[in-house]
């Protein structure tokens, strides 16, 4: 009878504080996203810039500093920041995916989350082709399971939750494109969409993308393309083509990625595998030997070559894309943290740039539009996410059938090369390997008994390292 007779004050501190449990801490966590996003980019820039500068004034410098930042930066991966390498979308499928309490106290702490920023900048310092898109995915993520600490009692769906809203509100501030995020949380990290949980992610999306949208202002990542009323005639043609263009140069991406104990020499994988700093180095030369031969474009995320190719005043060579893709597997392989986002889409643009001596009578950014979406969807082999994402970036709405249809075609042909590139390295974040050998890599269906990879060397090594027998990538 006494609780007919609370006094209305407790009624409302009840109610409160499951407003606070069911919203608050999203809508928090949502904020800080934005405003980390909007921090870590703005630090990116300013550390490509520095780099860019220094190198304009020395030209031969990346061959120093190149090699030697890539080993400072895979020691301290190594040595302090175990999950922060790569882009970090794989370990927040791996999170999602598995036990995202176990997984997540692992793969998405807060010294994991200053681990990926920090040896990032250190990266970009040093001229790597990486991007800040996915990492910021991880950060984001991060960012939002260590609010799981303000429930009373947490949670693996509320873990869950927290995670996948984290992830879609890092995309959307990264690249401000709040429908993308929506996207990538439904076709690349789960696969499928809760009602329960639909209004809360979405809000949580927005209001990221609010943050950045306040501090960056109004903006389209890549400017806006001038679409005439009258299509070319030949644009059938050329979607088709650049699917498949672009498809196969991704599908090879992935192969390379996944398989790399077919075409990288043995003394190279032994020299990875006992002196992993040493191969960093290596790589790094070769990072910066490229930069020197594309005369600078190759260095960094590539977002200023695309957007110059977009816009009229940026001329590269045909031999662009070629030398990009060299970069940036050299960027990848060493295990530095760094995303591959933005310098997939530079390399679109790329081949876009290549497509119009076959197609001189469409316009340049009308291919370079397409070529984008297709190289990122054959990538990712998220086709609806890519051409979301290049449709919001680049204002170009009529493109938008031309653009998905490239992005299917090419996510497909893709396919014919090489599996889905962020499952098939989160699977290597959620099962041991098989001990004493390294795990295998995801095959290609063809591929019968791969060899040990780089990568699953550096997971096997992880494993011995921290007692778990759980892989990091």
């Amino acid at each position: 009878m006494s609780r007919a007779f609370l006094p209305p004050s407790s009624s409302i501190v009840r109610r409160a504080r499951r407003l606070w449990r069911q919203y608050g801490v999203f809508w928090l966590g949502a904020i800080a996203v934005g405003l980390v996003a909007v921090l870590y980019a703005r630090l990116i820039d300013w550390g490509y810039g520095e780099f860019r500068a220094m190198q304009q004034q020395h030209v031969w410098a990346p061959l120093i500093v190149t090699p030697a930042v890539a080993a400072l930066a895979v020691w301290l991966t190594r040595k302090f920041f175990r999950g922060a390498e790569g882009s970090g979308i794989p370990q927040v499928i791996a999170t999602l995916h598995a036990k995202p309490g176990e997984y997540g106290a692992r793969l998405l702490s807060f010294r994991i989350l200053f681990g990926k920023i920090a040896v990032s900048f250190l990266a970009i310092l040093g001229g790597f082709t990486i991007g800040r898109e996915g990492p910021t995915v991880q950060v984001g993520a991060a960012l939002m399971f260590n609010l799981r600490r303000l429930y009373p009692r947490s949670n693996a769906l509320i873990e869950r939750q927290l995670v996948l809203a984290g992830a879609a509100a890092g995309l959307s501030a990264a690249f401000n494109t709040p429908l993308a995020g929506i996207v990538f949380a439904i076709e690349e990290l789960t696969r499928s969409f809760e009602a329960r949980a639909s209004g809360v992610l979405i809000t949580a999306i927005i209001i990221a993308g609010v943050i950045a949208l306040g501090l960056n202002g109004n903006y389209t990542y890549f400017g806006t393309i001038q679409i005439g009323a009258h299509f070319p005639d030949l644009l059938a043609v050329a979607v088709l083509l650049t699917a498949i263009v672009t498809g196969i140069a991704g599908g090879v991406f992935g192969w390379l990625l996944l398989n790399t104990a077919r075409w990288i020499p043995a003394p190279l994988r032994q020299l990875h595998g006992e002196r992993p700093v040493v191969f960093a180095a290596l790589c790094g030369f070769v990072i910066a030997v490229v930069g020197l031969i594309s005369g600078g474009t190759t260095f960094g995320s590539g977002y200023a070559e695309a957007r110059g190719l977009l816009e009229g005043h940026e001329h590269l060579s045909v031999f662009y894309p070629f030398l990009k893709m060299i970069s940036m597997v050299g960027s990848y392989l060493p295990g530095i943290p760094g995303g591959i986002f933005a310098p997939s889409l530079s390399i679109g643009a790329g081949f876009g740039n290549l497509l119009h001596m076959v197609f001189d009578s469409m316009q340049l950014p009308m291919l370079i539009a397409l070529a984008m979406v297709g190289y990122l969807a054959a990538v990712t082999q998220s086709p609806i996410t890519s051409f979301v994402i290049v449709m919001e970036m680049i204002d170009g709405h009529a493109l938008v059938i031309s653009l998905m249809a490239t992005a299917l075609i090419a996510s497909r042909v893709s396919r014919l090369f090489a599996p889905p590139l962020y499952e098939a390295l989160a699977e290597r974040y959620m099962a041991p390997p098989p001990r004493p050998a390294p795990a295998p890599v995801p095959e290609v269906p063809e591929v019968e008994a791969p060899e040990p990879t780089v990568v699953d060397e550096i997971n096997g090594d992880a494993a011995a390292e921290d007692g778990t027998g759980t892989p990091r990538q």
